[in-house]
């Protein structure tokens, strides 16, 4: 749906200034964000936060584990009412714990907005390169290769990563880890 209403965005464009050509060009973010040591320490970052938040909600289950093991050494001895405690305890604290990795690692949970949070400045920093690349080669439109929209064929004359990346102050040199993809034939899956 949305591919389909931006191809009618666009074919809207097109027909409403046919006498003036638009320039297109496209950049990979992954490939940029990739030689963004800014981009490195956010997933550093965002690294620890999810270590933390795992070891913390794993030592929940740790807790969980020993109230169980307790509960059943002692469940001979225990009277019903006591029995009943117990159980309704160890599944408060079940509850508890899936609540809190919802809450952390569930849609839109802590980690989710530290992500984005963190990812900010990096994209802001991409988003202003992109600005004055633009406007320095009069482009009407830039897509992200990176992105969800599929392209099946990209001609290297419209890479301007590079731009960007020269605009970010980040080596434009491919290395033998991570070399520009894009000029190559690409397919997304959907």
């Amino acid at each position: 749906m949305k591919k389909a209403l931006f191809f009618v965005l666009l074919s809207s464009i097109w027909i409403a200034t046919p006498v003036e050509a638009q320039k297109f060009g496209y950049v990979d973010t992954e490939y940029i964000l990739g030689k963004m040591p800014e981009y490195q320490k956010a997933l550093s970052e965002i690294d620890k936060f999810a270590d933390k938040w795992s070891k913390d909600i794993q030592d929940k289950y740790v807790e969980i584990e020993k109230l169980q093991k307790a509960y059943q050494a002692e469940e001979i001895l225990l009277t019903e009412d006591m029995k009943r405690d117990r159980q309704r305890a160890i599944s408060d604290k079940e509850r508890e714990a899936r609540d809190y990795n919802n809450k952390v690692f569930g849609y839109q949970g802590l980690l989710f907005e530290k992500k984005k949070e963190l990812m900010k400045a990096p994209m802001e920093l991409i988003y202003r390169a992109l600005d004055k690349v633009c406007a320095q080669k009069k482009l009407d439109f830039i897509f992200d290769k990176a992105s969800d929209f599929v392209m099946l064929y990209t001609n290297p004359r419209h890479d301007y990563s590079d731009y960007v990346m020269e605009e970010l102050g980040l080596d434009t040199k491919p290395t033998a880890t991570n070399s520009n993809p894009t000029n190559k034939i690409t397919t997304k899956p959907k």
